[in-house]
């Protein structure tokens, strides 16, 4: 089996599907393993190191994609690169649905190719282990980003996070106790801030206050609740997965209007279309913009802003599942349920029900989905 693993093209994208490490792992296992040249050159892995691990350095993406069976990336395919893609191939790579992607699954879907998207693989617990590192790296990173803009030189508040002795902390609300959301409320925490966490589901609440002992404020958050926290808050970090009607734009222009100037919002669920009303998507090179007095950071690709621990992170959620697929010989990848339940098309067919509820098409899915 050949796998091949592409330079990211995504906008501002800087991390690569699998470290060194992982290649080399594969390798061992039997594959052979084909890489662009420079796709890890942003997050400072070299093509030499990526040949002392056993890859074959392709210097064309058209190559790299043309000899494998499955297609590895981290950022969805450009348009360009789908016209690479033939039959029977395996594409293994984040899919951003919520970004507006029909073109993309209706090509796919005309050419047989597999799709899996790391953000909807599931195990057996009901967890999400790619989408799940993932949003750890991005919950930390968006308390970084939470300090950075409330400062004056970056038109925020002028306000310290953490505070000082006998100056209160900056109020940090965030919105969603999974994965990220604990992320972020822990490293707000851990900077000083004042922390306020809200979410629908009463047991997550209650294991965020005994995780954290009870040193940050939890809340239902019911529309009451959610308008109150726009208003008192220096930060509102947004971290809800939008898997309903009701999830998409919960916080409302309206809302926004009532925050304190300056204040800065960071929509970590952006990915997925934002749950934030006059949220959009931003990028690295130019992350945020001003709206009603408020600084909105809003980019889909968060954990590429530290490419390195985030490749580490990738390759060490996907790394299983690919040797799996390696021991399976040339693999039918809906025998694996975790890979399974990624999985948006086969065989010319949608089989994810996600298609269905954004696209609006007919679904054959698979039993996990």
């Amino acid at each position: 089996m050949i796998i091949g693993i592409l330079k990211e093209r995504f906008e501002d994208e800087q991390r690569v599907a699998l470290s060194p490490f992982g290649v080399e792992s594969l390798v061992h296992a039997g594959a052979q393993v084909v890489i662009e040249a420079g796709a890890g050159v942003d997050a400072r892995f070299t093509d030499e190191q990526y040949q002392k691990a056993g890859a074959t350095v392709a210097y064309s993406a058209e190559e790299a994609a043309g000899r494998a069976d499955i297609v590895l990336k981290v950022m969805p395919m450009t348009r360009e690169e789908w016209e690479w893609l033939r039959e029977d191939q395996i594409l293994m790579s984040f899919q951003l649905l919520g970004m507006g992607r029909r073109a993309f699954v209706d090509h796919i879907l005309e050419t047989r190719v597999t799709a899996l998207a790391f953000e909807y693989m599931r195990q057996a617990d009901g967890s999400y282990p790619v989408l799940r590192v993932m949003s750890e790296i991005s919950g930390q990173v968006a308390a970084q980003i939470a300090g950075r803009y409330l400062r004056s030189d970056h038109g925020g508040r002028g306000v310290l996070l953490g505070g000082l002795g006998g100056i209160a902390p900056s109020a940090t609300v965030v919105i969603g106790a999974g994965a990220s959301g604990m992320a972020a409320a822990q490293a707000v925490m851990g900077l000083g801030g004042q922390v306020i966490l809200l979410d629908n589901n009463v047991d997550r609440l209650r294991e965020a206050d005994q995780i954290f002992n009870k040193r940050i404020t939890t809340v239902i958050a019911s529309p009451e609740n959610l308008r109150r926290g726009c208003r008192i808050a220096d930060v509102l970090i947004t971290a809800i997965s939008i898997d309903e009607t009701e999830s998409h734009h919960i916080i409302t222009e309206e809302m926004v209007k009532t925050m304190k100037p300056g204040a800065v919002i960071v929509d970590m669920s952006i990915n997925q279309g934002g749950c934030v009303e006059t949220s959009r998507p931003t990028t690295i090179k130019d992350p945020v913009f001003i709206k009603h007095g408020v600084i909105h950071y809003a980019v889909p690709n968060m954990p590429s802003v530290v490419a390195r621990t985030s490749t580490y992170a990738l390759t060490n959620a996907i790394l299983p599942y690919l040797r799996v697929m390696l021991g399976q010989g040339w693999p039918d990848i809906k025998t694996e349920p975790c890979v399974r339940c990624g999985i948006l098309t086969y065989q010319g067919r949608a089989r994810h029900t996600v298609l269905h509820d954004i696209y609006g098409m007919d679904v054959d899915p698979f039993d996990c989905c």
